[in-house]
């Protein structure tokens, strides 16, 4: 497997030092610790309506979500009925997807049940070991609402956990790196990346976001 100063040779190949820099993911401005859970569903449910939507769209319409959604306040949208459904069907402010609408509820019902395990959910993400994040990724897919795949990858990466993103890019650039072969769907491929990335941190100490971002600009776009 290559080691990642090689990795970060040929992302500066391709990039040159000012560029590269600059597409470096930048530390959070907030540690996820010290976010409000509201602002964690949020994030969620703006990443889960992005999904297969333009994002300028989701990001023009937010204000809309906002107020519709009660702030993302979990108890609020924990209990929402079958009238406060049809109430979001009808109001234009936001996209109005049943199904993902739907995902409002069930994500503040997960989200409560983590900050009543763990004190908030802020502080159960912001704990769990970056050494780990594959797992993770499969906890988001088992217990929260479409947040499986990239959805829930992409969520984590803008909240601020260092989490890897198994893109269609940084897959490539495990492929070039001899650490997974083909598609890295299944556990064990999964795993696979898991245990390159702890190795490039080990080697290199940067965080992982932005290893996961160097090897995606290693190969071609």
């Amino acid at each position: 497997m290559k080691r990642f100063a090689e990795i970060h040779e040929m992302a500066l190949a391709r990039k040159g030092a000012a560029e590269l820099e600059a597409l470096l993911p930048a530390p959070p401005a907030q540690p996820l610790r010290d976010l409000p859970d509201d602002r964690i569903l949020s994030d969620f449910t703006k990443r889960i309506f992005q999904a297969g939507f333009n994002w300028a769209l989701i990001e023009t319409k937010w204000p809309g979500f906002e107020e519709a959604f009660h702030g993302f306040d979990i108890g609020r949208n924990a209990m929402m009925s079958d009238e406060d459904l049809d109430a979001h069907l009808k109001n234009t402010a936001i996209v109005r997807n049943a199904a993902k609408i739907l995902t409002v509820r069930d994500n503040a019902i997960f989200l409560g049940d983590l900050a009543r395990e763990h004190g908030s959910a802020a502080r159960f993400f912001a704990d769990w070991p970056v050494e780990d994040t594959v797992g993770l990724f499969e906890l988001l897919k088992k217990r929260g609402a479409r947040l499986g795949g990239l959805t829930g990858q992409y969520a984590l990466r803008f909240l601020g956990y260092d989490a890897l993103i198994l893109s269609k890019s940084v897959v490539a650039g495990l492929n070039m790196a001899g650490a997974i072969e083909g598609a890295a769907t299944s556990k064990r491929a999964q795993r696979q990346a898991q245990e390159a990335f702890n190795a490039w941190h080990a080697e290199s100490g940067a965080p992982y976001a932005v290893i996961s971002r160097t090897l995606a600009l290693a190969v071609p776009d």
